[in-house]
């Protein structure tokens, strides 16, 4: 794996600068470098580490990476081809209209990172930025390192905002917390989870729950602020609470343990958020995933969606488009995707919703698939960026 560059050859001039390493500005790196362009890849932490995800990649999120280059096969994720739909002792199953697969961003990044160093980005680690000035050029200040003046910015950040390039949402984000936490449980939890992802629903909030690679078992949930405080405002206490309240929880995370020496968080995700830019915006700042759009991870695609704009956007840069058409479009092929998501969040949040999904799915269980193929990437936008990509 490549290591951090010493900091004196931090080059000052790039025709490309894409901040922030993760799934959407690596794959962009990986389109870019590929191409023959000079890229510098900006990533923030200096090692590989997890991230806060429902882990589960979608048959779209498949086709990129490998169109990519990127060997799946190595990385040992597991399979997932059905879903299960769990409101209290209520479980409603069906097949996915796809092969999905779960892997652990842990992994995943660091393969796509080092992918894209051997594709010839110029990568470095352990490197926070900010935006000095945009002026023609970009002028980014890069934290002990100096100052970089880019022809183009790519903006990759997830969910950390630049104080010059902030989101700023209409609404704002729900006062909500999320959690993640990877578990070894026992074999016969573990059998029955083979090949499924799980969506759980209970009273203030939802969880996922799946098989990633190496046996592990990712919990990721999200649950309103006041119901953690309610519950001692700390993981174990919550986590206690749910599993008394969760039967089918308690049952898969009967004397499981934990993997990560503390779980992930997060709060107050602007979920729903789609940049709407400005007529005047320079046409040189590209915004990927997070920066661009936000999805509900309660049936959302938020990978397949970050690689989609990562490689959406390389692609138009590449054909000498700028960053107001490239902006155009990919708020045509979200947008409504992230409406819909939004739509099924709000029901598995009202209790009449719930109930009312749960019946529907139960008389219905192919709907479920309806609506994973609703929440998805469509397909003729994924095609488009197939047919643009060198």
């Amino acid at each position: 794996m490549q290591t951090t560059a010493p900091a004196k050859m931090l080059p000052t001039t790039a025709e490309v600068v894409v901040l922030g390493g993760g799934l959407a500005g690596a794959g962009a790196a990986c389109v870019l470098a590929k191409a023959g362009r000079e890229v510098l890849l900006l990533e923030r932490e200096a090692a590989a580490t997890h991230k806060i995800c429902g882990e589960f990649l979608s048959a779209e999120t498949h086709g990129y990476l490998r169109r990519l280059g990127l060997n799946l096969d190595a990385l040992g994720g597991h399979p997932i081809s059905h879903l299960r739909l769990v409101h209290g002792r209520k479980i409603v199953a069906t097949a996915l209209p796809f092969s999905g697969l779960g892997l652990s961003r842990y992994r995943l990044d660091e393969a796509l990172l080092d992918h894209a160093s051997q594709s010839g980005a110029s990568l470095w680690r352990g490197q926070r930025a900010g935006v000095s000035e945009i002026d023609g050029s970009v002028d980014l200040e890069v934290q002990s390192a100096g100052t970089v003046s880019a022809d183009t910015l790519f903006l990759a950040t997830g969910k950390h905002d630049l104080r010059e390039l902030r989101r700023n949402p209409e609404t704002p984000p729900e006062d909500l917390v999320g959690f993640k936490m990877h578990f070894e449980v026992d074999s016969a939890q573990l059998r029955a989870l083979a090949h499924h992802v799980e969506l759980i629903l209970f009273a203030h909030g939802y969880a996922g729950l799946q098989r990633v690679e190496d046996g592990r078992v990712n919990l990721c949930l999200l649950a309103d602020r006041s119901w953690l405080k309610a519950c001692g405002g700390n993981w174990p206490d919550l986590l206690e609470e749910l599993l008394r309240t969760c039967p089918h929880l308690q049952r898969r995370l009967a004397g499981a343990i934990p993997l990560l020496p503390q779980p992930l968080s997060i709060f107050r995700v602007p979920y729903g958020f789609v940049y709407d830019p400005p007529a005047d915006k320079p046409g040189n700042i590209y915004r990927l995933g997070d920066q661009v759009g936000v999805i509900s991870s309660f049936s959302g695609d938020g990978m397949g969606i970050a690689l989609h704009s990562g490689l959406l956007a390389a692609s138009h840069y590449l054909h000498g488009l700028d960053a107001g058409h490239y902006h155009r479009r990919i708020r045509h092929d979200i947008a409504s995707q992230i409406w819909r998501t939004g739509l099924l969040y709000r029901a598995s949040r009202w209790p009449p919703g719930r109930r009312l999904l749960m019946g529907w799915t139960g008389l219905m269980p192919r709907s479920l698939r309806l609506a994973a193929r609703q929440t998805r990437v469509p397909h003729a936008a994924v095609r488009q960026v197939m047919q643009l990509m060198p």
